[in-house]
């Protein structure tokens, strides 16, 4: 299982987000690609780098940043308002070792299955944010105030034979809150789809939702706010 430890970008600055509410934002400093080498310094070999000015404004593309924080080593997942064919295709040139796909991987199942074709399955990552209606999780879009009108499990049979291979889930009532992972929720992922690799993202609070995760068998876990505030060292994490 991969950590990955996770830089929010905004306008330059390393924040989070609270529930993905761009005006509950938290700002830790202006320093991404310092941040990045501490990281890599501490032992991770994967960084997820999320462009929130991208994801904001659809057009805004980081890939000086991406680029300058490739050149230290640390593999780079990236994502944030990735909308074609083309932003995948820049962030790869820039140094990205695996582009996230968020709300077309939901509305668009089609255009993403072709873009798994073309980069192949190890450059892409679907990013599927769930809300969860009586225990069911449910896609939503647009600041996660949209449902997608089909159930996870529907969706995901949409990619079975198109060989995604890396998968974030988000449960979105938990991203940035610090209330431990919804280990129902990825237990039933993992047990069900086991040709995916697994991401959880949003809400790790302890090393004990890490260690939590690692007996699921899951691919990866985010780690965000946690690491900004204490909680734990990314060495610490590493050690689980």
């Amino acid at each position: 299982m991969f950590l990955y430890p996770a830089i929010d970008v905004l306008d330059g600055r390393v924040v989070r987000l609270e529930k993905g509410d761009f005006s509950a934002i938290t700002d830790y400093g202006g320093d991404p690609v310092a941040v990045a080498k501490s990281y890599l310094d501490a032992g991770a070999e994967w960084l997820h780098l999320v462009d929130l000015s991208g994801a904001r404004d659809g057009q805004r593309r980081q890939l000086g940043l991406v680029e300058t924080i490739a050149a230290t080593g640390i593999k780079i997942q990236t994502g944030g308002g990735v909308r074609s064919a083309k932003d995948i295709e820049s962030l790869i040139e820039s140094g990205a070792a695996r582009v996230v796909v968020g709300s077309l991987a939901i509305t668009e199942p089609e255009r993403v299955t072709g873009w798994l074709s073309r980069f192949g399955p190890a450059h892409i990552a679907a990013a599927f944010d769930v809300k969860l209606k009586n225990g069911v999780p449910v896609p939503v879009v647009k600041g996660w105030t949209q449902e997608a009108g089909t159930t996870l499990g529907e969706l995901l049979g949409q990619y079975r034979h198109a060989g995604l291979a890396h998968a974030l889930v988000t449960d979105v009532g938990r991203d940035g809150m610090l209330q431990g992972l919804n280990i129902p929720l990825y237990q039933d992922l993992v047990t069900s789809r086991k040709d995916i690799a697994w991401q959880a993202s949003g809400g790790v609070a302890t090393l004990d939702d890490i260690r939590e995760a690692k007996r699921l068998k899951m691919g990866g876990v985010i780690i965000g706010r946690a690491l900004y505030e204490g909680r734990f060292t990314l060495k610490e994490a590493l050690a689980c």
